[in-house]
């Protein structure tokens, strides 16, 4: 017969684990990076690129993902395994989804494989906010709001090959945001320092746009290439 302290003891224990198993599909985060790459850049460099099998992407910014962060610059990842990507959830704006989201590694692909890793990864950090359907609408709605490469060509900033300022992308965008974005530089085959990823914050609602907590390092010249896709 278990004395009543031990059993006890042995709820205590259940109970704990159920609250870690919460934790572990519940996580808490600060703010999102909504990250944004230019596909001249991701193919300009010695890993080169592969175009969907949809075919060459528009001259555009892509999205890479929407994801949960710390203040301190740190993020959960892998939150829930139970709640793997459904392909189905987004059948009715995958041709958006291609257009907006495009998957440029190789092998070429549809953009399935791209999008479940950023749903597992770093969808599944938010669920208690956004299910899978909504996680990808709000991407696709802060491509649409912050539409940087138009607001860099307003600004003179164009995909040309040309070289520009950090100073002059920053401000550019925060003009048009009302928010520093956080820049990321690759480099081409030539050994140039190119405008790779442009990091804007967003609220835990995925509505608003915010000033960063952090930003990431980019490592970055002074002056950037902004190549021609």
């Amino acid at each position: 017969m278990v004395k009543s302290s031990s059993l006890f003891s042995l709820l205590s224990q259940i109970f704990v684990f159920q609250q870690l198993a919460v934790l572990c599909v519940s996580q808490d985060f600060d703010f999102f990076y909504f990250v944004q790459q230019w596909p001249g850049s991701y193919c300009d460099s010695k890993q080169s690129c592969c175009y969907p099998t949809t075919g060459k992407p528009a001259p555009d910014f892509g999205i890479h993902g929407l994801w949960p962060n710390y203040n301190d610059g740190s993020y959960p990842s892998n939150c829930d395994s139970s709640n793997p990507f459904d392909p189905s959830s987004i059948s009715s704006i995958k041709s958006q989804m291609q257009s907006e989201w495009p998957t440029l590694a190789c092998p070429s692909g549809d953009g399935d494989k791209f999008w479940r890793h950023e749903w597992n990864k770093h969808g599944t950090c938010s669920e208690d906010i956004l299910d899978q359907p909504g996680y990808f609408q709000a991407a696709l709605k802060l491509k649409q709001e912050t539409d940087l490469l138009n607001v860099l060509q307003n600004a003179g900033i164009n995909p040309d090959g040309k070289f520009y300022s950090l100073t002059s992308i920053t401000k550019a965008i925060r003009d048009s945001t009302g928010f520093t974005p956080g820049l990321e530089c690759n480099v081409d085959e030539s050994g140039n320092t190119q405008l790779y990823q442009i990091y804007i914050c967003v609220d835990t609602s995925a509505t608003n746009l915010i000033e960063c907590p952090v930003l990431p390092r980019g490592k970055c010249s002074s002056r950037i290439e902004f190549p021609i896709f």
